[in-house]
């Protein structure tokens, strides 16, 4: 049943007054905001927002529970946490599905940053089981977690203390629809992390937009090298001599920001920092001698760009480790909010 106008708290109201809340469902114990399972242009907006690094920190949700379709007592609860990606995910999984949503509060992290973090974990997940009184909305005393909330969440201690049972669902939001026609059993394939040239790409604008900075400060650097001459300040000298170091500096980004990520299976080595440093060392080679900017430079330029450019590609490259699934944690350098949202 969807109302038009219900009493309803400030938080409530709040709640109701998000975008993607298309309206109320009633139930015994009040309106629970009914939530749209499709993606508008604002969704994909915000995400296109986000992925370039904009306000990424304040893209989130308000928790609390949420209706998709038109649940009932025994419909599957849904545990996410309040990222708006990791929520958007988990909506257009659940398209057709009547289900309820727990979103809990991890501070807008997504779910595996949260788990790692510990803001999504036992203690803040049974809060908001009572702040909700989740327990007077449905019969069973079930929830069905990403697999990646793993890390911060203990499934038998919650179960000993609060009495609800845990399950770990999919990684991916995707195969939400195929595990629960499987009777909640996961396939192989359902619990394999994988980082596919897709979940690479998305990240890439991210990388690359973070590197801005770092190139407008060399390229001030650059333009005053090149204008001081033996006569003083010579300005037209700035940009004649100057822009071959630029292009090298646009080339040493595109090798540690976007080339690196892409192609982060297929270059040899282990360690971010060799694989951007040799994909910095090929495009500093194809700038200097494939265009021709060596003709352009000095032999004691040429020899500075070799050992700078495919140093900062590496530098850049390590940046990659904090978005990255298939690093150990304590290479990060991030602050392992990444933007990874295969989960929900």
């Amino acid at each position: 049943m969807l109302l038009k106008a219900l009493p309803a708290t400030a938080e409530l109201q709040a709640r109701l007054s998000q975008p993607f809340v298309e309206g109320s469902f009633a139930t015994a114990q009040g309106a629970v905001p009914r939530i749209s399972t499709r993606l508008t242009l604002k969704d994909r907006l915000g995400a296109l927002r986000v992925r370039l690094s904009i306000g990424r920190s304040s893209y989130r949700i308000l928790p609390g529970l949420y209706a998709a379709g038109s649940p009932s007592r025994s419909s599957p609860v849904f545990v996410t946490a309040n990222y708006k990606l990791s929520f958007d995910a988990l909506k257009q999984a659940l398209a057709g599905i009547h289900s309820w949503i727990l979103v809990i509060d991890t501070r807008g992290v997504n779910v595996w940053c949260a788990a790692g973090k510990g803001s999504f974990g036992n203690e803040e997940l049974a809060r908001r089981i009572a702040s909700t009184r989740l327990a007077l909305h449905v019969d069973h005393r079930e929830l069905i977690l990403p697999q990646l909330a793993g890390p911060g969440v203990s499934a038998p201690r919650f179960a000993k203390d609060h009495g609800w049972r845990l399950r770990f669902g999919p990684v991916r939001a995707a195969d939400i629809p195929a595990y629960l026609a499987a009777g909640l059993a996961k396939t192989e394939e359902m619990r394999r992390v994988r980082f596919t040239l897709a979940d690479r790409a998305v990240l890439v604008p991210m990388e690359v937009r973070g590197a801005v900075g770092p190139w407008c400060g060399f390229a001030l650097f650059a333009l005053i090298y090149a204008a001081v001459t033996r006569r003083g300040i010579d300005v037209e000298a700035a940009w004649a001599h100057g822009w071959p170091l630029l292009v090298l500096g646009a080339g040493s980004v595109l090798a540690g920001s976007a080339l690196t990520p892409l192609l982060l299976p297929f270059l040899p080595g282990r360690a971010f920092t060799f694989k951007g440093w040799l994909a910095g060392a090929v495009v500093t080679a194809a700038l200097l001698h494939g265009v021709g900017l060596a003709a352009r430079l000095d032999p004691w330029l040429i020899g500075a760009s070799y050992a700078f450019f495919p140093a900062a590609a590496g530098l850049l490259a390590q940046q990659f480790t904090g978005a990255s699934t298939i690093t150990r944690s304590e290479e990060h350098t991030s602050d392992l909010q990444s933007l990874i949202t295969i989960s929900y």
